[in-house]
């Protein structure tokens, strides 16, 4: 009855089901009716802000395959006081398919000229957001052999992501979202079970062979039923979706990979190693060049390292820059993966830092970033693991 009073507001449409559907095969048939070009999905715990559709909309307008997400604002639950959440904030998760609110990587922030810009995000939360109506149905809008609640915004956050698309949050639009402790209704199959289905159903389409990772994280998946997806199998095949290892390494690659065991080695410029030298004033170590000693198998500590990507480990200490800039001297500090100062990659035989560019060089036994260069001696490096 409410619903229907509510139909007497312009353009407003009340659809029922017949039968208990859940949000996802309601949000399918609510799409289907909708005539606008652009859809906007929205919690009914929410209270929007001021101006708050403009950003999103415009955002779609210049590329349809963007799909777009406000900065989510808390209500409190007790007494649905209007909390802002911060702006430098995307949306994450661990193996398990748990989705977690975590810092934009400091590459990122570093990028960023204006704080204005869209924030890439690799998922969303799911419950407010903005896509082009066409671009929704062509990429098979939800999996609705999902059940009620849960999972849907990492199918479909993969979904957009692989088959061609982007997500990314716009830090002018904000909704308040009140955000409860527990759920108001009951699921058929309980929660647990239902939010398993859904997101097996998730692991066994996108995730390729990272899926392992995920019942390896949710053991309790194992063995689930979960329906047939061979329907969302075509889906991906005839959209020509990219693979998982390209979402890992193009548009998530701070998640990382279980570790499994590390080898340690040296990393060796002819005859001399990369070590671990005196300390500088503030008390961190400094990194500088040794005569080899021992062997690859049996070096000493100053000279054995372990390459856990992207740290550079020497026991509890990593290998870090000092400054971002040319000629940055390189110190060891306490590991920490989110220090954008301690991230490296392999390129070659090449020592490259992760955030900066600038490549690691051996100039007469001190060792410092400079910018790389294929005929420079002092950055060719051998990574050489114990056997």
């Amino acid at each position: 009855e409410d619903c229907q009073l509510l139909t007497k507001i312009p353009k407003v449409k009340c659809l029922r089901n017949t039968r208990r559907e859940g949000l996802i095969r309601s949000r399918v048939r609510g799409a289907e009716v909708a005539t606008a070009d652009i859809l906007t999905f929205l919690d009914s715990h929410c209270e929007v802000n001021s101006e708050w559709l403009q950003p999103m909309l415009q955002r779609v307008k210049e590329d349809y395959t963007r799909v777009v997400s406000p900065i989510i604002d808390v209500i409190s639950l007790d007494n649905f006081a209007y909390l802002a959440a911060s702006a430098d904030l995307r949306g994450g998760f661990d193996w398990s398919l748990h989705f977690k609110w975590e810092q934009i990587p400091i590459e990122q922030k570093m990028s960023r000229t204006d704080p204005t810009q869209s924030i890439r995000t690799p998922v969303i939360a799911g419950g407010i957001f903005v896509i082009d109506k066409s671009w929704f149905n062509h990429l098979g809008k939800y999996d609705t052999q999902m059940d009620i609640w849960g999972g849907e915004n990492f199918e479909l956050s993969f979904r957009v992501w692989m088959c061609g698309g982007s997500l990314e949050i716009v830090p002018c639009s904000r909704v308040g979202h009140v955000f409860r402790k527990r759920h108001p209704y009951d699921f058929p199959e309980g929660n647990a079970l239902t939010y398993i289905k859904n997101t097996k159903r998730t692991a066994e389409v996108w995730m390729d062979e990272y899926k392992q990772y995920y019942y390896e994280a949710r053991p309790s998946a194992i063995g689930k039923s979960f329906g047939s997806v061979a329907d969302r199998v075509e889906l991906r095949r005839k959209l020509n979706c990219k693979s998982f290892q390209w979402y890992l390494e193009n548009v998530y690659p701070e998640l990382k990979i279980p570790e499994k065991e590390l080898i340690p080695g040296i990393i060796r410029q002819g005859g001399n190693c990369l070590e671990s030298q005196a300390q500088d004033t503030t008390g961190n170590m400094l990194a500088g060049m040794g005569h080899c000693k021992g062997t690859v198998n049996n070096p000493p500590v100053t000279q054995e390292w372990i390459f856990n990507d992207p740290l550079i480990r020497q026991q509890d200490k990593c290998l870090s820059i000092s400054s971002f800039s040319t000629g940055s001297q390189i110190t060891l500090e306490a590991c920490n993966q989110k220090d954008g100062r301690q991230k490296w990659k392999m390129k070659g035989s090449f020592i490259q830092h992760f955030v900066s560019g600038l490549c690691l060089e051996n100039q007469t036994g001190r060792v410092m970033t400079n910018p790389c260069q294929a005929g420079v001696p002092g950055q060719q490096w051998e990574l050489l693991q114990a056997t």
